[in-house]
């Protein structure tokens, strides 16, 4: 019924010319060695967290635009949708010193095994190396989703590894000791423990500020929180409710949402069974008017969260705005939207098709 946004605590130091000092992670997941290899990204968000860090894509998502030019300084699509080519950017070197080429992209394209898969490969016909700084896919026939599943967190299949080093060291050599072409280089992992990443000096785009990043695994919420406070860690994600409070209560700490596309709902999975109350679509719509959103989003993610009327995500293309009873029309409207109906109105949609007591005053007492 609402979006929970993860919020991040951080207070970021001044820029320096020249990478220095350390900036410590306390991550929410498991620091698994697929997280270092793109051809495995199974398509959430989690991964690109290192991702960004320790590799570069073609195209990706940047502050401010969907697709931007990364190592393909551009791109152009033919006028039928059947060809996609790409530029990549001259001067581009992997952590290993292998120059980045088209070879590296077809082969990194080629491995590629992660989420979205099947839909690329079923999509793709050929892949063309022109030169060596030039490549062109072809489809077999148009599919203007290419680039949405091509380059942007979809997929990983834009994110470009090393043939070369890949082909000598084996997957699982990769994964041990990944080299990639982004901001940061492999420096060590102990898997399930911690990831250690040092700054590249050059790297094209910009020079990092923080000289080492080290990405620590700390499952527990309480956990992370004791480390901010303790100063054991810079930054610390999904602190959400009272544990967000507790950041904002707290001297020297800053708590940040962090937006991403994640919508959540809830399924009435029993409403296809003749038998249950959940069959009868005035049930439902009671139930769903006694849901107080604006309470959920203040306590699961202090207000931070988007209210939605629909499990597709306001931000897609083509997302259709469905239509709602009336009581709770405000949450489309972009109006802070109170409890949706008073319990009054639901528990009377209750009794209309004859369900019991109990089953009212459960109604009655949602919002």
């Amino acid at each position: 019924m609402a979006v929970v946004f993860a919020l991040l605590p951080i207070a970021p130091g001044p820029a320096h010319a020249a990478p220095e000092g350390q900036m410590t992670w306390a991550l929410h997941f498991s620091l698994a060695p697929t997280l270092f290899e793109p051809a495995e990204t199974p398509g959430v968000v989690s991964p690109f967290m290192i991702l960004y860090a320790l590799h570069d894509a073609l195209v990706k998502p940047m502050p401010g635009k969907l697709m931007a030019p990364s190592l393909a300084e551009s791109w152009s699509a033919s006028p039928d949708g059947l060809v996609y080519e790409f530029v990549l950017r001259k001067g581009v070197r992997f952590h290993n010193g292998d120059p980045l080429t088209t070879e590296d992209v077809k082969f990194s394209f080629e491995r590629y095994k992660g989420g979205g898969a099947t839909a690329l490969r079923a999509r793709v016909a050929a892949i063309e190396i022109v030169d060596a700084h030039r490549i062109r896919f072809r489809l077999k026939q148009p599919w203007p989703d290419f680039m949405t599943f091509y380059a942007t967190p979809a997929t990983g299949a834009s994110w470009v590894v090393p043939k070369a080093y890949v082909e000598r060291v084996g997957e699982e050599g990769f994964k041990k000791a990944p080299v990639g072409a982004g901001p940061y280089r492999f420096v060590s992992s102990t898997p399930g423990i911690d990831l250690v990443l040092e700054a590249v000096d050059g790297y094209w785009r910009k020079t990092p500020s923080v000289k080492r990043l080290v990405f620590k695994s700390v499952p527990d919420a309480s956990t992370r929180l004791v480390m901010l406070k303790r100063g054991d860690t810079d930054v610390a994600y999904v602190l959400s409710g009272e544990l967000g409070a507790e950041v904002r209560r707290t001297p020297g700490l800053t708590l940040r949402p962090t937006p991403f596309t994640s919508t959540h709902w809830v399924l009435f999975a029993d409403q296809w069974d003749t038998s249950s109350p959940w069959h009868d679509r005035r049930v439902r719509l009671a139930a769903t008017l006694a849901v107080d959103r604006q309470a959920i989003n203040q306590a699961e993610s202090l207000g931070f969260s988007k209210i939605t009327g629909s499990i597709i995500p306001t931000s897609f293309d083509f997302y259709w705005k469905p239509a709602i009873p009336r009581a709770s029309r405000a949450e489309t409207s972009g109006a802070t939207p109170r409890c949706a109906a008073p319990p009054k109105r639901s528990s009377t949609i209750c009794k209309r098709p004859g369900y019991g007591r109990s089953f009212v005053r459960w109604s009655a007492r949602r919002c």
